[in-house]
């Protein structure tokens, strides 16, 4: 292992300061309550296999929960992330536990996006750092799309980390396939709420339970074996909770949450200024207000797991020392322009809850930054709290830097044969107190590649800060002088410049 690799959290004293907000102000959504299918499904879809040389758990001997961990030689932190399904913001609610955890004791990253709200997508930059048209996983049937070469699950295995999979992977993974780079796994698909589908370290078998306690017990299991195995390790556990169909575990079935009276985007009658097939569309706040309720009843299942893991961190004595990340692959719309889907360049689609905490690399404390955040970041801050340096391109940067800021966030979304709506492929620049988003005629082909001219189609521009829940577009009947004014040539420039990059 090279000195580089074994750079302990003692570094990371300087970046207390990335807590504090950095240029730019957050655009909250005012409302009285909270915020507000696509395919997963069992493909078959073949895909290239790394050999596994991991023992399956069971054969393991298990460690006593009275043994006490083995000394730390290796002092780089522990990396827990957890990865939620289809949860936008305003679910706070559901997470009591998780958020007195980690944002009582870290940062929330109070404008972190997803930059493609789609499940694989978005996974895929997640692990990779990169923008989808850069790592090539378009849609959600073709996850060989993406180079296992480019994950910061091969980085981290490489550079010395134990690593675990527990949960939703990739969609159309195929069941009988091993997730290269992780030392164990418990990898469920076609994800399901009760009694799963699982690959568990190579053998598939069904087992009963529900999911989000099922893959928690195989994570705290992951975790707890580092009692006698004193290599730092690297976590991935991702819920079914909160993706549709929801079904709650069985005590929470019928738990009674808080009344919610909508937004301005719920209840927005002119939609004149909207993309066509946003016009068409015509979901209502009873079924918003429906969605929502089964979201958090899911989400408390969730809440219950982070705690699990804050009580075993604590027993360990790993608390201080491990970097655990909380999000969401993307938002969602509760009838927000009469849409009940992700998919689309609106906030509550494409803005995600974010907590990241990590005491004893100076992110401990309760605190907000509210810098532009994306999912290509995640992969480059875990690698540098691992002191790795990357040994593939990124497009994100280390959010443990509070220099690394950006003026503008690229989001994209490609039509793929999910959708038989023509919702049409955009691409969107969302700016500290603006968006500008294009959409093409360009639609995916069966080989989860884009087909098409690409020919423009519809344009819009909203002021964020005037008008958080854009209702307005800007560029509905606007003028060549009002389009100057706006700074909408630059933006157009610009935004094709990161489509390229």
């Amino acid at each position: 292992m090279t000195e580089g690799q074994r750079r302990g959290p003692g570094r990371r004293a300087l970046i207390a300061g990335a807590a504090v907000a950095a240029t730019g102000a957050a655009i909250p959504f005012v409302t009285k309550g909270g915020f507000g299918s696509e395919g997963g499904g069992g493909g078959s879809t073949p895909v290239a296999n790394t050999p596994r040389t991991a023992a399956p758990v069971a054969s393991r001997a298990a460690a006593s929960p009275t043994t006490p961990a083995v000394p730390r030689r290796d002092t780089r932190p522990n990396i827990l992330l957890v990865l939620t399904d289809d949860q936008p913001k305003e679910t706070d609610w559901a997470l009591k536990q998780t958020l007195d955890w980690l944002g009582g004791n870290g940062t929330t990253f109070a404008r972190a996006h997803a930059n493609t709200p789609l499940c694989a997508p978005s996974r895929a930059s997640i692990m990779s750092g990169r923008y989808a048209h850069n790592h090539g996983l378009l849609d959600t049937r073709h996850p060989a799309h993406l180079d296992q070469r480019t994950t910061v699950q091969r980085q981290l295995h490489e550079a010395g980390y134990r690593t675990g999979l527990f949960g939703k992977y990739l969609n159309y993974w195929h069941p009988g396939d091993n997730p290269p780079h992780f030392d164990e796994w418990l990898l469920q698909e076609p994800v399901a709420y009760y009694n799963g589908h699982y690959n568990d370290n190579g053998t598939v078998r069904n087992i009963r339970g529900y999911n989000t306690t099922v893959i928690k017990n195989r994570a705290l299991a992951f975790i707890d074996r580092s009692r006698t195995d004193d290599r730092p390790w690297f976590a991935y556990v991702a819920t079914r909770a909160a993706h549709e169909v929801n079904i709650p575990e069985k005590r929470y079935a019928h738990t009674r949450v808080p009344a919610w009276e909508g937004r301005p985007s719920v209840f927005e009658n002119d939609k004149g200024d909207k993309p066509p097939f946003l016009r068409a569309a015509h979901h209502t706040f009873a079924q918003g207000k429906a969605l929502r309720t089964r979201q958090l009843r899911t989400l408390l299942s969730v809440d219950d797991a982070m705690r699990d893991f804050r009580d075993k961190l604590r027993e360990l004595g790993q608390l201080e020392n491990t970097l655990v990340l909380f999000t969401s692959d993307h938002g969602l719309c509760w009838a927000d322009h009469g849409w009940l889907r992700k998919s689309v360049p609106y906030r509550p689609s494409l803005e995600v809850p974010f907590h990241l905490s990590w005491p004893a690399g100076g992110l401990g404390t309760g605190s907000t930054d509210d810098r532009l955040t994306g999912h290509i970041d995640i992969a480059p801050t875990l690698l540098d709290a691992a002191g790795v340096t990357p040994d593939t391109p990124h497009d994100g940067h280390s959010l443990l830097d509070p220099a690394n800021d950006r003026t503008h966030l690229l989001a994209e979304w490609w039509w793929n044969q999910q959708d038989q709506q023509p919702i049409h492929t955009w691409a969107s620049f969302i700016g500290k107190s603006h968006q500008y988003t294009e959409y093409y005629r360009t639609r995916l082909g069966a080989d989860g590649r884009p087909r098409g001219d690409g020919r423009l189609l519809f344009r819009e521009y909203y002021d964020l800060r005037a008008d958080p829940y854009q209702l307005r577009n800007r560029l509905h009947g606007a003028s060549e002088a009002d389009e100057q004014r706006l700074g909408v040539p630059g933006l157009a420039k610009q935004l094709a410049a990161a489509r390229e990059a």
